[in-house]
């Protein structure tokens, strides 16, 4: 007797899920270069699986990325209906934006390649991230718990510059350096 459909497309939801959860790690570990097998063994499945869900490695890293944004993006406005105040939703936000980028690792070559599977990556990133940061910060300027003219997308792209880790800098450095950044934007008042 065959599985309902309903099941199938759970457990197939459910591989990709993990699929996608292992490249993220993979990825930070080793960059988006990493062999297909290791992704495969990390998320317990054979590297034709991988395949049959992402056909190619820029299918992969564009899916990774992907969740990952609409991850991202989707925790402002929670963070702002969860927090105590909207300075601590942009902090908590800026945690997962930090995670987010270090998993890039790599990203950079990758989206020079010229493979046409990840050039709307960037903008991808740049049409969504930054709308949900610029509302974290819109509440922050309305409850004066932020300097005044800082701008989404620069203080995305200073922290994307405290993002770049390397052998004696890693993620725990990077999330220290951006709280210090984001201390540093709190308003005086």
């Amino acid at each position: 007797m065959a599985e309902p459909v309903g099941v199938r497309q759970a457990q197939a939801q459910r591989t990709r899920s993990g699929v996608l959860a292992a490249a993220a790690a993979v990825f930070v570990d080793q960059g988006v270069q990493a062999p297909i097998r290791d992704i495969a063994e990390r998320a317990g499945v054979g590297v034709g699986t991988i395949y049959r869900n992402f056909p190619t490695r820029a299918d992969l890293v564009t899916a990774v990325y992907r969740h990952q944004i609409d991850t991202c993006t989707a925790l402002a406005p929670r963070l702002l209906k969860e927090s105590a105040s909207p300075f601590i939703a942009l902090t908590r936000w800026a945690d997962a934006f930090v995670d987010f980028l270090v998993t890039k690792h790599g990203l950079g070559a990758a989206l020079g390649s010229g493979d046409p599977g990840l050039e709307n990556l960037h903008t991808l990133m740049l049409d969504t991230l930054v709308p949900a940061c610029a509302t974290l910060l819109d509440a922050c300027a309305a409850a004066d718990e932020l300097s005044p003219g800082i701008t989404a997308y620069t203080l995305m792209r200073a922290m994307g510059n405290l993002c770049i880790t390397g052998p004696d800098y890693g993620q725990a450095d990077a999330k220290r350096m951006v709280a210090t950044l984001l201390a540093g934007c709190r308003s005086k008042a």
